[in-house]
């Protein structure tokens, strides 16, 4: 199955420098005890509720996002004069996002010499001359190195389920404004509770569903006719990606997630400026979705996962593992009540000063239907997007020769962002033993952003054969 949407990149990241990363704020200022210099103090955690406070998007953090234009994927185009922005370079900027989303450039930071980097994640660093245009390139992934030292790395993984209540409803729409009209409405979003709404029993929490799916579990991969393994998603992508340079080590060779273990659940009471449900399958005309759904400030949100969550989960959560905060059908925009800035789906990131340290990943569940024109849900393709890109972007420092107009970017984008290629395209689905059949997102290999010569298994340049050239010449 394969989905295709329209989809675009946030913002012209080649304009600024060869890393396409992004970050909120206008400075890196520190940020000291989680909290944002000028800031409210953050929410002391009661149990497991967290009543957020209006904030500030806190300075030192690094995200990139997953972002499909829902206004482009359902028709509803912009009418000229209202809303758009274009950059300087002529590529479609995203609408409304300027005043808090800015390009970002810096340097590698993945060093071997550097004992900070080292007490953080298991990185190795590569250097790489690219042939795309005559470059060369470094930069850090996950686990250990496929061309010297090969081997099995695992990295141990928290899984914390966020509870979203949000208190306005949309009750109409403008497609000429891309406006909602909103009134006063509680909605409650729940990946621990079943849902028998938009899932059906026994496979009706979403929480258990991402327990139990490849992201985490083992499942036989076979690409192209080559049997990469049984193991879990990520591993499989990771082997194949450097299956030539692999060799005799192949079955040697893993970066997994483990161990896995689910947290308590979180609550988060959004204020209602910064959130908002759709509760009307039909809001946007054809085709219906299952509801509710809910948009939550990314701004806020971001600013509350890193200056109040991550903190508050000092006990469960360092610099040595991964956190990934679960919300089921909600996403984010920044405004929530303008379409045009929908939606975010997942991102990941990295929070931490001097240098990035904690890496992090919010995703959702979507069983809503609303991301794709024959109704049929993404499940966990936003989480194998945004796993894929943190193990090879764990530091969104990544840089690589320009590329674009494919997947998700409309223009052109310059960093080591494997889902963002292929947005919108799937590798078939898998059936796991519980029954449920789940869509994974295909990714780009490494030899697609830099060399004519693939080192990927079948010699391809992606995991589902769409990509079998590299990315061609620098992006204008």
């Amino acid at each position: 199955m394969k989905h295709k949407p329209l989809l675009l990149f946030l913002c012209g990241a080649v304009l600024f420098g060869a890393v396409g990363t992004i970050v909120f704020g206008q400075d890196q200022t520190a940020k000291q005890s989680g909290t944002t210099p000028g800031a409210p103090a953050a929410t002391p955690v009661v149990g497991n509720e967290i009543k957020p406070m209006n904030e500030a998007m806190p300075t030192g953090t690094r995200i990139h996002p997953m972002f499909i234009d829902v206004m482009a994927l359902r028709g509803l185009k912009k009418p000229s004069g209202t809303g758009g922005s274009r950059n300087s370079s002529g590529n479609s900027g995203n609408v409304g996002m300027s005043a808090t989303v800015n390009a970002f450039a810096t340097e590698v930071q993945a060093d071997a010499d550097n004992p900070s980097l080292e007490q953080t994640l298991p990185l190795w660093t590569f250097r790489v001359h690219s042939s795309r245009d005559g470059d060369k390139f470094s930069g850090a992934m996950v686990g250990q190195d496929p061309f010297r030292n090969p081997g099995k790395t695992t990295v141990p993984t928290k899984v914390i389920p966020l509870i979203i209540k949000t208190k306005n409803v949309a009750v109409s729409f403008d497609p000429n404004t891309g406006l909602f009209t909103t009134q006063p409405g509680d909605n409650t979003f729940n990946p621990t509770r079943p849902d028998n709404v938009c899932l059906s029993a026994p496979n009706n929490v979403s929480a258990k569903l991402v327990q139990e799916s490849p992201i985490f579990k083992e499942a036989k991969f076979v690409f192209g006719g080559t049997d990469v393994g049984t193991t879990q998603y990520l591993d499989a992508f990771q082997r194949a990606n450097f299956w030539n340079a692999l060799e005799g080590d192949r079955d040697s060779y893993h970066v997994l997630l483990g161990p896995v273990q689910f947290l308590d659940p979180i609550t988060l009471e959004v204020p209602s400026v910064y959130g908002l449900a759709l509760t009307n399958g039909q809001l946007l005309g054809p085709p219906p979705f299952c509801t509710p759904m809910g948009i939550v400030d990314i701004n806020w949100f971001d600013t509350y996962v890193t200056g109040t969550l991550i903190p508050s989960l000092a006990e469960d959560v360092d610099p040595t593992n991964l956190p990934i905060f679960l919300v089921y059908n909600v996403v984010w925009a920044s405004p929530v009540d303008n379409l045009f800035t929908c939606c975010i789906l997942g991102y990941h990131g990295t929070t931490g000063f001097p240098i990035p340290t904690q890496t992090y990943s919010p995703a959702d569940f979507d069983s809503t239907g609303f991301f794709t024109l024959n109704a049929t849900p993404l499940d966990t393709i936003v989480l194998s997007h945004e796993v894929g890109e943190w193990i090879n972007d764990p530091m969104v420092s990544n840089p690589t020769p320009p590329w674009g107009h494919t997947g998700q970017v409309g223009g052109c984008q310059a960093n080591l962002e494997v889902g963002d290629p292929l947005s919108g395209t799937d590798i078939p689905s898998i059936t796991m033993p519980n029954g449920f059949t789940y869509h994974l997102q295909e990714l780009a290999f490494f030899s697609w952003f830099f060399r004519a010569h693939s080192i990927g298994v079948n010699g391809w340049f992606s995991d589902n054969g769409t990509f079998l050239t590299d990315a061609g010449p620098p992006c204008h």
